[in-house]
Order: C-alpha cells, then sequence, then structure tokens
C-alpha cells in the first residue's frame, strides 16, 4: 500500500557545536518521506518557492518518490535556522521563513486522494485538515504536531484529533497539551480525544504507545555520537508508518503498532549519524534490519 506523506519541505541552516551546514534539505515531510521509502512507495505532498535546489528534488527521485504533488510557488521555499548547544537535546531555533507556506492549500492529485496510509506531519492543522478532508475514505491517518498549534490553534487541533487515528506527539507538546506534568496521565488524556492510539516522543528516552487498556513502551537506540538530531521525530513517523503500510493489511492490532515504534526508533537513530537528510538517503534494507534485531536484542529479556 502507498503512503503519503503531507508537510512542510524546507532549507534549513543548522549549526552544531562542531559544524554549520547551510541551505541543507530540511522540513518534517522530507524527512518523514525518505525515512517511509524504505518501507512501502511514497507519494510526497507539499510546496516548495522558485529557489529551491532541483538536487534536493533528486533526492526524493532517486528514492522513487513520487513528487506528483509537490507544488512550485512564486517566492521563496520555507526556511528553518537552528542552533544546537553542547547537549544536543537543546537547541534554539534562529530563524524562521514561512514564505511560500504561508499561503499554501494542498491539493491533492487522485493517486494521492487514494492512498491507504496517510501521515499529516508537522504543519498548520487546518492545512492538515484540508489534506485529511480529500483523502478516500478507510485511509489510516496519523497526524503529527506541535507547541505552537497547541497554543495558538487548540480548537482547529481538537477537530483534527477526533479524525484522526493516531497522534504522534513530543513528551513537552504531550504534557502541554493535556495540562499534565504526568506523561501517563497525557497519553490516556490525550487518546479521549478522539485518535484510537497515540504516541509520546520522549527523544534520546525512546517512545510510548497508548491504545485502549495496551501499553507498550521502547527505550531510543543506543548512539556513540550525534551529529545533528533535526528531523529524527520526523525520521520515526515515517518509519512507522512505512512499517505500517509495508504490512498491507485491512486491520492492524496493538503488536503490530508496537513493531512500527521499533522500526521508526531505528530511522531516527541512522537520522542523528549525519547532517540533514544524508544518512537516511544511503540505507539499505539489510542496514536497517540489522540494527532491528541488533536493538530487540538490547530489549528483550
Amino acid at each position: 500500500m502507498s503512503v503519503i506523506v503531507a508537510g512542510p519541505i524546507a532549507l534549513d541552516t543548522i549549526e552544531t557545536p562542531t559544524e554549520k551546514r547551510d541551505n541543507v534539505l530540511g522540513g518534517s515531510a522530507s524527512y518523514a518521506a525518505i525515512s517511509a521509502s524504505y518501507f512501502a512507495p511514497v507519494q510526497l505532498v507539499g510546496v516548495v518557492g522558485t529557489d529551491f535546489p532541483g538536487e534536493h528534488l533528486d533526492i526524493f527521485r532517486n528514492l522513487e518518490i513520487d513528487i506528483h504533488g509537490v507544488e512550485t510557488a512564486e517566492g521563496e521555499t520555507f526556511r528553518w535556522s537552528g542552533r544546537y548547544f553542547d547537549d544536543m537535546n537543546q537547541r534554539e531555533t534562529v530563524d524562521i521563513a514561512l514564505n511560500v507556506v504561508a499561503a499554501y492549500e494542498p491539493k491533492l492529485t487522485p493517486s494521492n486522494k487514494a492512498a491507504r496510509v496517510a501521515l499529516l506531519a508537522n504543519m498548520a492543522p487546518q492545512k492538515q485538515l484540508q489534506v485529511l478532508e480529500q483523502l478516500e475514505s478507510g485511509a489510516l491517518i496519523v497526524a503529527d504536531s506541535m507547541d505552537l498549534w497547541i497554543n495558538s490553534e487548540r480548537e482547529a487541533l481538537l477537530d483534527l484529533l477526533r479524525q484522526i487515528d493516531l497522534l504522534v506527539i513530543n513528551e513537552g507538546e504531550a504534557k502541554l497539551f493535556a495540562q499534565t506534568r504526568n506523561l501517563i496521565t497525557a497519553g490516556h488524556r490525550l487518546r479521549d480525544l478522539g485518535p484510537d492510539h497515540v504516541v509520546i516522543k520522549k527523544g534520546e528516552h525512546g517512545a510510548m504507545l497508548f491504545g485502549n487498556g495496551q501499553f507498550f513502551s521502547t527505550v531510543a537506540y543506543p548512539l556513540t555520537e550525534v551529529l545533528d538530531p533535526t528531523g529524527a521525530g520526523d525520521s520515526f513517523a515515517g518509519g512507522l508508518v512505512g512499517y505500517l503500510s509495508s504490512l498491507k493489511k485491512d486491520s492492524l492490532d496493538f503488536g503490530d503498532l508496537s513493531r512500527s515504534i521499533v522500526y521508526g526508533t531505528v530511522m531516527a537513530s541512522f537520522n542523528c549519524e549525519s547532517f540533514s537528510t544524508d544518512r537516511l538517503q544511503g540505507l539499505t534494507q539489510e542496514q536497517i534490519d540489522s540494527r532491528f534485531h541488533e536493538f530487540r536484542s538490547y530489549t528483550a529479556f
């Protein structure tokens, strides 16, 4: 089954304690689409400006990601600039320029509309709803969010949650949205708002999955060095939906979802080993499967 990934495609400027890169491929949809492409056919939906480098589009093409749903609008591409500190868990956003994203209204192709799995990557909930409304009924809908929308567009986000199957959110956002300091409470409260399942990402501490009376938790893959954690959460979400799509099942059980989180964790670990999407672009299925089995051996008892 094919996956549609809809969301921001960006040009990033990233600075870490050891290196700085300008105008690298970024955006939540970019990371997620590349990650998902190792498991299932992917269709990317988003917008770029006339300044978007052709070599970045070639990255998607080389991975056989369908980019017919990527529009080119007059103006500049969405840009994000961030700086990481010695503790790579800490970063500051230096600058954000929405540019062509500000006026963008998603328009799905007939092929996009027929996708059976959809990831609504990190963008304004109104735009996520616009994508959702164009999808054919019966698709598995997964959505990501961030603190900006929780604070400024809560009602639209609540509307979205009533229409999706799985919410992916990080721990700070989960606590903010659920108005609690306890992550377990947050997971259950978020489920009560609509989605059948909720995944809370905890960065270097792994992830948790909440279902109806069911719970699963995993640690993160142990890395000895992190070069750039930008996009790790998006790579996680991409691996998750890609794996679920690869199952080609009409009905998923909790075990399927738990396993998808482990694959998402594995893809996030690869992402952190390089700047931008560099490491994700050159993976093999053997490398992914090897790390999956290695990781499983670390957590089995």
